[in-house]
């Protein structure tokens, strides 16, 4: 079950607001995700101040099975790049949604979020890729 307090994209990224006020959120792989590329061996995230588009690609992700493209759930400014993922990738695999965090980005437009899935509605669309 993904985490309710964040939305979802079908290329398996999340997003998280951390404050509406300042419009600021975490972003991240999904569980789904990490599970399919297996282990995580590096990121190849963008720099703070790096503009991002809602669904572009953003970065690469590279485990023992492949090199995969990451895709931004938002149209946004990159304030912070997790500082623990250069050293500890693996992160991403132990805790996806939580300390194996990405980005932190400034969001253009909340509205955004509206176009996201739901957990729900994310759980529903991994199931059926099974």
């Amino acid at each position: 079950m993904s985490p309710q307090d964040r939305k979802y994209t079908k290329e398996h990224e999340w997003v998280q607001l951390e404050d509406a006020a300042s419009r600021r959120a975490l972003v991240g792989i999904t569980h789904y995700a990490q599970d399919q590329l297996g282990d995580i061996v590096f990121f190849d995230l963008p720099k703070p101040g790096a503009a991002l588009k809602q669904l572009q690609k953003m970065g690469e992700v590279e485990s023992v099975k492949a090199v995969s493209d990451l895709f931004s759930p938002v149209t946004g400014q990159v304030v912070e790049t997790n500082p623990e993922l250069a050293a500890h990738p693996e992160l991403a695999n132990q805790d996806p949604f939580g300390a194996g965090w990405l980005l932190r980005v400034q969001i253009a437009s909340a509205a955004e979020l509206d176009k996201l899935m739901s957990a729900q509605e994310y759980d529903a669309f991994v199931g059926g890729l099974k």
